[in-house]
């Protein structure tokens, strides 16, 4: 009951600081643009959209919730407030990747993608990384302008292996690299166990240091900069 309410919370707060209606804007913006792609770039293209923007909302949003939430003295009452660490990260990963899963659909279906389900699997594990590392990034700094240089170093260590994976122009070894394997089920290409398992263990880590990261930054809240 408590992280039903605590999710609904997250929810109701993205939505009334303009999440839904800027991704709304933005499938448009994206839909316009597969439709005038030649049919052949269609799906490479979609992948790349899906995985660097719906998939990786939670890296590019956090320190604005996260922010906003000091600002607001939210994290003063998580910390006095029987709710644990564990609870708000799983929220906030739920709550974002239901926005990336819903838009990275949308994008899907209009570019005829293959493989609806490997897609939107790929795009969940994608949206918990980021939200993740959104999350570890978030709880240590300041203003966004510290947000922002933070986040530009996992941009180019996530995103450019895994662009150059989908041309198949990266080394035959990065196929186990976990955002390649995101790339692969996004891309309807199928997966690799030991990828997939490499991807799990990421994960497990990032909920762990993320819970830790949380539970510190409740410990010591106070205010920011925005």
């Amino acid at each position: 009951m408590r992280f039903r309410h605590l999710l609904l919370w997250d929810m109701r707060f993205q939505a009334r600081y303009g999440f839904y209606l800027l991704y709304g804007f933005l499938t448009a913006l994206y839909l316009l643009l597969l439709v005038s792609l030649p049919q052949s770039w269609k799906k490479n293209a979609a992948a790349i959209l899906i995985f660097s923007d719906p998939a990786a909302m939670g890296l590019f949003f956090m320190g604005a919730i996260v922010l906003l939430e000091k600002s607001q003295r939210v994290t003063s009452f998580f910390a006095v407030s029987p709710l644990s660490a564990l609870e708000y990260v799983c929220a906030k990963v739920l709550s974002l990747s239901a926005i990336g899963l819903l838009v990275a659909a949308v994008l899907a279906a209009a570019a005829g993608c293959p493989s609806l389900p490997s897609m939107l699997v790929g795009t969940f594990l994608s949206s918990v990384f980021f939200t993740l590392t959104g999350i570890l990034i978030a709880t240590k700094i300041t203003s966004l302008n510290q947000f922002l240089l933070a986040t530009v170093p996992v941009e180019i260590l996530a995103f450019v292996p895994a662009i150059l994976h989908l041309f198949g122009i990266a080394p035959a070894f990065l196929r186990f690299f976990p955002p390649n394997v995101c790339m692969d089920l996004i891309a309807g290409r199928g997966f690799s166990v030991i990828g997939l398992v490499f991807t799990a263990a990421l994960i497990l880590l990032l909920f762990v240091a993320a819970c830790r990261c949380v539970m510190k930054m409740w410990i010591s809240a106070g205010g920011v900069k925005l």
